[in-house]
């Protein structure tokens, strides 16, 4: 009984997936936006903050990371080299974690890196399983999936 309820739900389910990573997809490349955007809002406060979590070269990183989020928007946006800005995504995170959330902890409300680990689940997740139907790196590499 329970293997018959099993593969009903994921039966149904299943026509859901490329729903679903489309909607983690703009969900991330928000959280994404919003960073980039507060980045670029204040690009020399940004270099200065990074300076002072001893980020080195502080202005070229600023740049980098507001760029690279930048760029994260877009491309998860349309689905597109998913796999390849997730794991850049990824890297930008773990150094987040490492130079500003780390010391507070792990909860969100403390500053710690509760979120952050979240989005990288999230991001595995778009490494593990593309980007789905609704992406454009389906129209283009679909004979690889």
């Amino acid at each position: 009984m329970l293997q018959t309820i099993h593969k009903k739900i994921k039966d149904i389910f299943i026509n859901f997936q490329s729903l679903f990573l489309l909607l983690a997809r703009f969900m991330v490349a928000y959280v994404f936006f919003e960073s980039s955007k507060s980045k670029w809002s204040d690009i020399d406060a940004t270099a200065k903050w990074f300076d002072s979590i001893n980020i080195p070269l502080s202005t070229l990183n600023a740049y980098v990371v507001a760029s690279v989020e930048a760029l994260g928007v877009l491309l998860l946006t349309l689905g597109l080299f998913t796999r390849l800005i997730s794991v850049t995504l990824m890297v930008i995170i773990v150094v987040a974690i490492l130079t500003v959330h780390l010391p507070h902890g792990f909860k969100a409300v403390d500053n710690g890196f509760e979120i952050s680990l979240y989005y990288i689940l999230f991001l595995f997740f778009f490494l593990s399983h593309g980007a789905g139907k609704f992406s454009l790196d389906y129209l283009i590499f679909r004979k690889e999936q």
